[in-house]
């Protein structure tokens, strides 16, 4: 029998029963059988009271309340003179809820799901509940691929009118998609068509990517990719007609078939604007489409966005720009109109600042180029969000444009920054097989008491490195963004212990710098030093360094001028996903010193946006050193030097180049370079702080230009892993050299503690 229409004969036959009384006048009311539920409660359901007539209409609505608390299995209702009895009989209460066999979905996730539908430990017990309960578990292990689970459940009655709800979930094997089928398609192949969708049959990778597993949330966005790449390549007309998702007799295989109408493909006929155009000549320089060409969705949807943002920049933040397109179907052409309603101009009314706790209101606002009470500007407003992000303090910041209520010309502009740790200090002991005991400290701070200005402090001591340095830097010295910077060091290193050629050298130095910006993204640097180096040469050092000596001496004054060009059009100075960075420097040590040679070096850095996580890095150094007067070639101890976590991985550090005894000993011209797939690791997709790469590196360092040969190069491949941690910047890396020879000294694993990324 129909439920419905049994639970409706019940009450119809309890209704009836209840007609039986006849009127009298409630002086007491009493309630027999409750065991768990209080008197209170059931008086507060209760829709009648002491002192009140009780008739036929009121003993159908009191059964009815009662019923429909869902406390009770019975309810039946007597007279006792003028006191009214209320007799239940009460629902058990669950005591305990057991779940066994689950394994894919964790057992706190059922539970949760079972609480929704009404399941749940010290709740009443209704049976009626358990076929919700069935739907709800085949629901999560449906969605999970799972469409073969089978579910027992059983109810065992406890004392003091509990029970326990045991249910045994035998879960099966993910249904697979044995066949992804298109029909109707005549201009691209299955193949094509289906390598855009995320959805696929099994591969090599589906075990970790869970490709194979059907989802609707999955195969609605595969639906969308598949409109946008007919829409993308002119078929206006095309249509997704239906979409059918079937299951084998055996819920192991899921079958989906896609019918589409591809029809006609269209060309542009002509392009207008209409509307109140504010620029008109300007508009039309951003338009990515043309007449001719194959209709394009996406050509069209960024022309919109580009006309937006030039509007946007002459202060009309809220410009509609709709595209009406007009199709000749006979021959095949499309003319589109771009409709142009600007609204009002929108001015700035306040720039405000958030969450910058440590950093100075006026770090933030400098980098400011949008200006409170001038015309909003969308690319002044991004621009400023990038310039904060470049700065490197923050590790992310949020931008948002408000209008400011009961105006339609103003907004506010608010900057909400999370700071990063912007500094590190650093205090270690310890011993390593090259260095012996090592003693060092530092102190390094790129946000000096939230100042902006950079200032690191450090002093070493071990076989190979002893000495100290200050350096201090102000991005700002002038208002007008030119800065100025001071160092000051003593190191004295012994080459040997580092694995290099048998010499040590001892310097003393001191060096002033100035940055001038030309322009938002370029900026020429200006360096002058002075270096006191003491070198000590031993009878087993090579011939060359022995020569030297021979030649200029021991002792060498050294003043030094350095100039350099930057462009930098990065999205951020940490982790950056899009932008490049030119780097070009230039070093001379002036005539009538000691010591006459030049450096001449050239950094390049592409970041290319893949997709939303992936990003294609490639980056490549060149540099080139020679002396000049007396000096007729580059002084050995400022040779170049490649291999290395930062350089070419997978081969120790300055290991590449020319060797001497065994030890490398540089040259004076290097040539790195590398390819990288930037991605955010497994294990913590959404971090900030976090990116690996797999990357593929190439290099070699040379003594001389005519010893320049592609061969020489050596390469690597393998994962990187770069960690902003607590205590700086951490920089991992596995490689794998893929053309070492015999002589190369190699590095699986290397890492690195400090620098930039």
């Amino acid at each position: 029998m129909n439920r419905a229409l049994f639970t409706f004969l019940l009450w119809t036959l309890v209704c009836d029963l209840a007609l039986a009384f006849e009127p009298f006048n409630i002086k007491d009311i009493r309630i027999d059988g409750l065991q768990r539920i209080s008197a209170g409660t059931v008086f507060s359901y209760l829709p009648v009271k002491v002192n009140e007539t009780f008739d036929n209409k009121r003993s159908s609505q009191s059964i009815k309340a009662l019923f429909k608390t869902g406390f009770f299995k019975d309810v039946a209702l007597k007279r006792e003179g003028d006191v009214l009895v209320i007799e239940v009989i009460e629902r058990p209460s669950i005591a305990q809820i057991e779940i066994s066999g689950n394994k894919d979905i964790d057992t706190e996730q059922l539970l949760e799901g079972l609480k929704n539908v009404g399941l749940a430990e010290g709740r009443v017990f209704n049976r009626s509940l358990l076929d919700k309960v069935e739907q709800e578990l085949r629901r999560q292990y449906f969605s999970n691929g799972k469409y073969g689970v089978k579910l027992k459940t059983s109810v065992s009655p406890l004392e003091r009118n509990r029970v326990a709800v045991f249910l045994k979930v035998s879960e099966g094997k993910i249904a697979k998609i044995r066949e992804i089928n298109i029909i109707g398609n005549k201009v691209f192949k299955d193949k094509e068509l289906t390598k855009l969708f995320t959805l696929s049959t099994p591969t090599f990778f589906s075990s970790y990517s869970g490709n194979d597993q059907y989802s609707k949330q999955k195969l609605g966005a595969d639906l969308e990719v598949l409109r946008s790449h007919y829409l993308n390549r002119g078929y206006l007309n095309f249509k997704i007609k239906s979409t059918q998702v079937s299951i084998s007799a055996d819920k192991k295989f899921i079958f989906i078939s896609i019918n589409i109408e591809e029809g006609d493909q269209y060309r542009i006929k002509d392009l207008k604007l209409a509307g109140h155009l504010i620029v008109p000549d300007e508009l039309i320089k951003q338009f990515t489409v043309s007449s001719g060409e194959i209709f394009s969705q996406k050509s069209i949807a960024k022309t919109v966005t580009r006309i937006s943002d030039r509007l946007g920049d002459e202060g009309y933040a809220f410009a509609n720009v709709n595209t009406v397109p007009s199709i000749d179907k006979e021959n095949k052409e499309v003319s589109l109109t771009f409709f142009i309603d600007p609204g009002k101009r929108v001015y700035v009314r306040r720039i405000n600042m958030s969450g910058n706790i440590k950093t100075s209101d006026e770090v933030l606002r400098r980098e400011m180029r949008q200006m409170e009470g001038g015309w909003f500007s969308t690319r002044k407003v991004n621009r400023s969000k990038t310039r904060l992000d470049r700065l490197g303090y923050f590790e992310d910041v949020n931008l948002e444009t408000p209008v400011v209520p009961g105006t339609t010309d103003q907004v506010d502009v608010n900057y909400k920054v999370t700071e990063r740790p912007s500094g590190n200090f650093l205090a270690s002991i310890g011993y390593s097989q090259s260095g012996g005991v090592i003693l060092s400290g530092s102190i390094n701070q790129d946000n000096f008491l939230g100042s902006g200005k950079r200032v690191g402090i450090s002093a070493n001591n071990s076989d190979i490195n002893t000495g100290f340095s200050i350096s201090y830097h102000n991005p700002y010295y002038t208002v007008d963004g030119v800065s100025r910077g001071f160092s000051l060091s003593s190191q004295e290193t012994d080459a040997s212990e580092a694995n290099l050629a048998d010499y040590i050298t001892d310097v003393d130095q001191v060096s002033m710098t100035y940055g001038v910006p030309i322009n938002e993204n370029d900026r020429i640097n200006f360096s002058l030093s002075y270096a006191l180096t003491d070198l000590t040469v031993i009878d087993t050092s090579f011939q060359p360094a022995v020569a030297f000596t021979n030649q200029f001496g021991n002792t060498f004054d050294t003043l030094t001028f350095g100039m350099g060009w930057a462009h930098d059009t990065r999205n951020k100075a940490i982790f950056a996903t899009s932008g490049i960075l030119h780097s070009l420097s230039a070093e001379v040590a002036l005539p009538g010193q000691d010591l006459e040679y030049y450096k001449l070096s050239y950094l390049q850095r592409r970041y290319i946006p893949l997709t939303k996580k992936l990003t294609l890095l490639m980056r490549g150094e060149i540099a080139y050193g020679n002396g000049y007067g007396k000096n007729d070639s580059l002084p050995f101890f400022e040779n170049f030097y490649a291999g290395g976590v930062k350089s070419v991985r997978g081969y120790r550090d300055n290991s590449l180049g020319d060797k001497a005894g065994g030890e490398p000993v540089g040259g004076n011209l290097k040539t790195v370079g590398a390819i990288e797939l930037l991605f955010p690791p497994p294990f913590a997709t959404d971090s900030k702080a976090v990116r690996m790469s797999a990357f593929f590196d190439a290099g070699y360092v040379f003594n001389g230009v005519d010893n320049f040969s592609i061969k020489q190069l050596r390469g690597s491949a393998g994962l990187s892993l770069s960690w902003l941690s607590p205590v700086g910047p951490l920089l991992f890396s596995l490689a794998t050299p893929v053309n070492d020879r015999a002589s190369d000294d190699t590095q699986s694993f290397q890492f690195s503690l400090g620098g930039s990324f």
